[in-house]
């Protein structure tokens, strides 16, 4: 894997996780907790969200080739699932849908739900995991570079963590709402990066 593909790999996981985004949540989730048990909570969720992203990025092209789906049909609804994700960012639907999935009654331990699922290792984390380790003709050092470019997004996820609270005081919501929108825009492209490598693959234009 080149640099620049490293660099693409990083950006596009980076953006759909959303070590930003997650942070203010994170903070929400674990109010009252001391600074120990918050880590602890934060190590947990990045842990099991560290495992499901590798499932899926081991074994997901072979289930998708189980159940008869082309990986450029895949490539092409990943591609569409994280356009619909940008347009929830660049709208600021992402967070209002977020905080609509965690009711006051959550259990003492957010780490498993939903921090782990379906915050970190959401839908689009796990087709973007997909789409990344099934490029075609790539051998294991290639995926080995996803698998570490993942773990370095969730050592992102974990600095942020304990970095949330003087983070969102020196951002304020209107530094949070710029950069929620930046990372939308990029991520709509990288969507769109995605839906035309699965048309090549399809074979629906050359090049």
């Amino acid at each position: 894997m080149s640099s620049a593909e490293l660099i693409t790999a990083f950006v596009t996981l980076f953006v759909v996780v959303d070590p930003i985004g997650l942070a203010p949540l994170f903070i929400a989730l674990t109010q009252g907790m001391e600074p120990p048990a918050r880590r602890r909570v934060g190590l947990r969720a990045l842990m099991i969200g560290a495992l499901l992203l590798t499932l899926f990025g081991l074994l997901g092209d072979k289930l998708l080739g189980a159940i008869g789906i082309s990986m450029a049909a895949f490539r092409i609804a990943g591609g569409v699932l994280l356009f619909l994700t940008a347009l929830d960012m660049l709208f600021e639907r992402r967070t209002q849908r977020r905080e609509g999935q965690h009711p006051a009654h959550l259990a003492d331990d957010p780490s498993v739900f939903p921090l782990a699922t379906p915050l970190i290792a959401g839908p689009g984390a796990l087709a973007t995991m997909i789409l990344l380790a099934g490029r075609q003709g790539s051998d294991w050092t290639h995926l080995l570079a996803v698998l570490l470019v993942m773990l370095a997004v969730l050592a992102c996820v974990f600095l942020l963590f304990l970095a949330a609270s003087p983070i969102e005081r020196a951002m304020g919501r209107t530094g949070t709402m710029v950069v929620t929108r930046l990372l939308g825009m990029l991520l709509a492209a990288l969507a769109m990066q995605f839906i035309l490598d699965g048309l090549r693959g399809a074979g629906v234009f050359g090049g």
